[in-house]
């Protein structure tokens, strides 16, 4: 398995993984993904720009990948932020990262968290910021298993009361 950016050949895959959020009633995760509809090849020419820092106004360059199996299936997506604005200061943090229902507590989330975090180190980063919902206990695991350290939790305008955690890169 491996980390890669969205390319046109990922298109199927990357429906037949949206169609398996649906079917588990979930919302995909990061939130990058959730509004590509029939529109993947503008996404695809989207999450490039944004890579790049050709950015929508009050957004930040990031970066979209997939985690891909040898065959080509889409496991699960991280979308890695190059730096903080107020907003992701609060909640979103640098690395938002979700996995297909059907392959969690595989070490996936894991895997793309740690490869996320050795680029920002890359990028000059020297801590990042990574959040989760209170009662998202898989990603706390993640986030700990990858150095967290829990830093003051921000709470919502609904209640949602989100965890936000530092890691020294």
């Amino acid at each position: 398995m491996k980390l890669v950016k969205p390319t046109l050949e990922l298109k199927e895959s990357f429906y037949e993984y949206l169609r398996e959020w649906e079917k588990h009633n979930e919302k995909v995760v990061p939130t990058t993904l959730r509004k590509v509809n029939d529109q993947y090849e503008a996404y695809v020419k989207r999450w490039q720009n944004e890579s790049q820092g050709i950015i929508r106004e009050g957004w930040v360059a990031n970066t979209t990948y997939f985690l891909v199996n040898e065959e080509g299936r889409i496991l699960g997506s991280c979308n890695m932020r190059h730096e903080l604005n107020k907003t992701l200061l609060q909640i979103g943090g640098h690395v938002g990262y979700g996995v297909r229902p059907t392959e969690r507590g595989k070490g996936y989330a894991t895997f793309m968290l740690k490869e996320c975090l050795r680029h920002l180190k890359k990028m000059g980063i020297q801590k990042a910021l990574i959040t989760c919902n209170d009662d998202n206990i898989g990603s706390k695991k993640v986030i700990m298993n990858n150095g967290g350290i829990q830093d003051q939790s921000y709470t919502e305008q609904d209640g949602t009361i989100v965890n936000r955690f530092w890691i020294k890169l």
